[in-house]
């Protein structure tokens, strides 16, 4: 798989000029990126559109969409709207939360990415112990992209088995929150990589440190 599929820039910055300026600094080594909650509440549901036709790449709207059936539908509508590729969703909240997400993004043409356990210490109490259901969940109801954390790598390493070869797994908590991006993609098919890359201030550099790593 080309480097490019393989890192994905978490942008979760409440700053639209300062988002645009570590995609322009990063554009040649990636072609998705992911927006969440800073971004688009500082800026606006537009921003989505606005690095997206600006730099011609896919869009991962990070929203953890997690609510009742008729307003995740209302949520991810606007998200495919607004310009994403793909949402990423809770399947906590159950299999009909989830449904009325993969609905929107069959009306939509997008995609929906099931997080099944978040990469921070906090998701070990009531996240971790539910998660693997979680996975089982969404291949039964016929999803085929999942979120899983590099920080744990047992757990995404279960998480792989569950959800099998054929199916797109992504992993945060690689750099900042100390997972390694060699190991995670033993696993997963791709990296998010968030404050290690924006917070840098040469993010090119940081990006490249990370395609090294990789390849070595």
């Amino acid at each position: 798989m080309d480097v490019k599929n393989r890192i994905i820039v978490a942008l979760d910055l409440p700053d639209l000029e300062k988002a645009i300026e570590v995609v322009d600094a990063v554009k040649k080594e990636i072609n998705t990126v992911k927006i969440g909650y800073p971004l688009v509440l500082g800026q606006g549901l537009d921003s989505i559109s606005t690095i997206k036709n600006e730099f011609s790449c896919q869009v991962i709207a990070d929203f953890k969409v997690a609510d009742i059936p008729e307003t995740n539908r209302k949520i991810v509508d606007l998200t495919f709207q607004a310009g994403a590729d793909a949402v990423i969703v809770h399947g906590f909240v159950g299999a009909d939360s989830a449904q009325a997400c993969m609905d929107s993004a069959h009306k939509n043409g997008g995609e929906v990415f099931l997080l099944t356990e978040m990469s921070h210490p906090g998701a070990l109490k009531f996240i971790k112990p539910v998660s693997l259901e979680i996975a089982r969940m969404g291949v039964k109801l016929g999803i085929r992209n999942f979120v899983g954390p590099s920080t744990r790598l047992d757990r995404l390493e279960k998480i792989r088995r569950i959800i099998g070869s054929g199916s797109f797994l992504i992993s945060p908590g690689v750099g900042a929150q100390g997972g390694n991006p060699k190991d995670t993609l033993d696993f997963a098919d791709a990296l998010i990589i968030g404050r290690s890359v924006y917070l840098s201030e040469d993010p090119e550099f940081a990006i490249e440190s990370f395609i090294d790593s990789i390849e070595k």
